[in-house]
């Protein structure tokens, strides 16, 4: 019982927040929507939304597949999570971007931006 509740709140680690990144730290900063609550809710309720229509579809397609046999189960995950990796691809490298060279209006002038060497080892970490 307690390898099966480590394991679980181990999943949701790796599930939940990424989304609850997604949601609330990329799209709340995206310059179209400051100052609109209004379109943030409604762009947060499309992608809950979304997560609604495909959160039943794994399990429906893992019992069609599972009659194949359950490697084809594990190999559609593995294929389900390196998608999910290749489209969040461009916001990891705009984060890592940021993070090295400091703010998204930094990144683009970059030649202006001072080396991640000369800045404090702080900076790099917030």
């Amino acid at each position: 019982m307690t390898i099966n509740v480590i394991l679980m709140f181990t999943s949701r680690v790796f599930v939940n927040e990424p989304f609850a990144l997604i949601t609330t730290a990329d799209l709340g900063t995206h310059k179209s929507l400051k100052g609109n609550s209004r379109a943030l809710a409604t762009v947060t309720a499309i992608i809950d939304g979304t997560g609604s229509v495909g959160a039943p579809t794994g399990p429906v397609l893992t019992g069609y597949i599972s009659a194949i046999s359950w490697d084809a189960v594990f190999y559609m995950l593995m294929t389900a999570a390196f998608i999910s990796g290749l489209l969040l691809t461009k916001l990891i490298i705009a984060q890592v971007k940021a993070i090295l060279f400091g703010s998204e209006d930094e990144v683009a002038s970059s030649s202006s931006s001072p080396s991640p060497a000369s800045r404090a080892p702080i900076d790099l970490l917030i």
